[in-house]
């Protein structure tokens, strides 16, 4: 092996200062960069940990009310808190490991922990501005990419106490980027609920709840609640629950205020705690994932000292708090239920019942295996990849898999696709719709049986073998019929996939238009007028589905060009009712809609 040119000596090594550290390594800080459409893009982490400071002067029992303003990508957040003390504002956001939050006596339960926070802010922004009021008295600083530029300081008589920062996320290290008043609304919601009577007025809209994690689980479920949520709220504690009759289970899970997307020791213990008390109220051995089948639950702890896995403070990893912790919630759901026997019956119920169908899914689970061992021990409409998707994630993040309707379009993609990550799964026909049946379809069903299979999501998501499940289907009306039968078989058996963001739509050219020197594929009908006109004497074909399309042709939109739209949820907790609606039986609801949306062209 040849040697390297370059030599590895003193001078190769760098020690770069902690503005230096911020911005080349953002990742750290930060998370993800994004672009703005998704909830953990790195814009709203800027917003976060801005916002955590005003919610910890809210916490301490300082300042009811925040502000929060976004025009474009500029962003002010206004508190009326305590203020930053005023000889220590520039230090207070941009040296690293400076704060008050390693005083107890301040901040007791403070989601920032580091003293990096609002120093990330200020590092990453193209402009920002911070202003502290106190008493009477204002002290401020302007910096440009984390350097200081301007100092501020003087009276401000009847301005009330508290804190401004403003900032504009650098283009420079987010691009292109735009805040989705759904999501900063969403993150804002959290906060409202976890922090009962805490205002937060966005662009002039204030967000408040009165019941705490009652509300938010309220939100979530919409009307599907089989009984009113259950909660309790102590200084340290916060727990709502109820149950619904979806099929998955959903937790919320916060740490002094921080949303902690992947769980943690607090959530595990509030599952086995749950469990325990349902248990010990109901003097019975019910299984875990009965119990928690199609519940709806959220836990909010205060801990003086968290430690997470990452600066981003997604998972809590306080392994020293588990046991007291399921026993105090054991606790805690036995006097709720006692407190509450009405709830208690049917949530009990409805536990019973869930275990008689699991048994009896069990059995149609056994009878799908023997008949599809019989038949092969393959997938018969799967077209398998070479590399997977690493239960560890670690390995095969491109794998995906095409899923198509009809031999024809399954032989072209087939014959272009990479091998290595591209899998190819067909359809005979259009799939059932199962918007209104329960899991066993999925056994008795053997084209969502093999499917099944194929992605191998039977039991959880962890096994999933692609990170990409992509629908090919046809842009003619049979197949955006095929293309929502699929999102409803999705949806109502495995809504986790959809929600962690694995499943797309394959975009496809509707026409071609070609001269003798070009070539060019259109999307759109604007696109192929363009087309027209910038190519003389230009033939133009229209694509009626993916079987048209050459192998020659297909890799063109498989390959490192492909168009790939991401199926989003904007509001979870609707996705049953829509389902209902647009899927279900053929109501007079939905025929009135039908009709009071019906568009007839004039020309026809």
């Amino acid at each position: 092996m040849a040697k390297p040119t370059h030599n590895y000596d003193e001078s190769k090594i760098q020690t770069l200062s902690a503005l230096e550290h911020i911005r080349k390594r953002t990742g750290m800080y930060i998370g993800r960069v994004g672009d703005g459409t998704q909830y953990d893009d790195g814009i709203y982490v800027l917003l976060k940990e801005v916002v955590d400071n005003a919610v910890d002067e809210f916490i301490m029992g300082y300042g009811q009310r925040v502000e929060i303003a976004i025009d474009g990508t500029k962003v002010s957040v206004r508190d009326y808190g305590r203020g930053i003390p005023l000889g220590k504002v520039v230090e207070c956001v941009s040296r690293i490991n400076t704060g008050a939050k390693y005083n107890d006596d301040v901040f007791q339960f403070s989601v920032g922990l580091n003293g990096v926070g609002t120093k990330a802010v200020n590092a990453l922004s193209s402009d920002f501005f911070v202003q502290s009021h106190r008493d009477g008295q204002f002290a401020g600083a302007r910096f440009v990419r984390g350097e200081i530029v301007k100092e501020l300081s003087g009276k401000c008589p009847g301005v009330p106490n508290g804190t401004l920062i403003e900032f504009e996320p650098d283009p420079e290290i987010f691009g292109q980027t735009a805040y989705q008043d759904e999501l900063v609304q969403r993150r804002l919601r959290l906060y409202a609920c976890l922090h009962a009577g805490l205002a937060l007025v966005y662009n002039g809209t204030e967000i408040v709840s009165e019941n705490g994690l009652t509300d938010l689980v309220l939100e979530e479920v919409g009307d599907e609640a089989v009984y009113g949520p259950l909660h309790h709220r102590s200084p340290t504690l916060e727990i709502a629950f109820t149950h619904t009759q979806r099929f998955n289970e959903t937790f919320f899970s916060f740490v002094n205020g921080q949303f902690t997307s992947d769980g943690g020791t607090h959530l595990s213990a509030f599952r086995e705690g749950f469990l325990k008390g349902v248990n010990e109220f109901a003097k019975a051995k019910f299984d875990g994932d009965d119990v928690r089948e199609s519940m709806v639950g959220a836990i909010a702890i205060r801990l003086k000292d968290p430690v997470f896995e990452s600066q981003t403070k997604n998972k809590l990893g306080n392994t020293e708090i588990r046991s007291d912790l399921v026993a105090q919630i054991r606790d805690v759901v036995v006097d709720l239920l006692h407190r509450n026997p009405a709830a208690a019956d049917v949530l009990v119920k409805k536990i019973e019942e869930t275990q008689t169908l699991r048994k009896e899914l069990q059995t149609v689970k056994k009878l799908a295996r023997e008949r599809s061992k019989s038949v092969s021990i393959r997938i018969p409409q799967l077209k398998d990849c070479k590399n997977h998707l690493d239960p560890r994630r670690r390995r095969g993040l491109d794998s995906m898999i095409f899923i198509t309707e009809g031999q024809s379009a399954a032989g072209s993609i087939t014959k272009t696709r990479n091998v290595h990550t591209q899998a190819v799964f067909t359809l005979r026909g259009k799939p059932l719709n199962v918007a209104e049946l329960d899991r066993a379809v999925m056994y008795t069903n053997e084209e969502l049986y093999n499917l099944m299979r194929a992605l191998n999501v039977e039991d959880s998501l962890d096994g999933l073998r692609f990170q990409k499940v992509i629908m090919a289907t046809d842009a003619d009306v049979d197949g955006l019929h095929i293309r929502n039968l699929l999102l409803t078989f999705f949806l109502r058996f495995f809504e986790p996939l959809v929600l962690a963001g694995h499943l797309f739509i394959l975009e496809t050219p509707l026409f071609r238009v070609r001269n003798k020197k070009e070539t060019r594929y259109c999307y759109s009908e604007a696109e192929r007028d363009a087309a027209v006109s910038a190519l003389r004497g230009a033939e133009t074909t229209r694509f009626k589905g993916l079987g048209e399309i050459s192998p020659e042709e297909f890799v063109h939109f498989i390959g490192p060009q492909i168009r790939l739209t991401p199926v989003q949820v904007a509001h979870e907790h609707k996705i049953p009712s829509l389902l209902r609606f647009y899927m279900g039986r053929n109501t007079p609801e939905r025929r009135q809609f039908i009709m009071e949306h019906l568009r007839i062209d004039a020309e026809d």
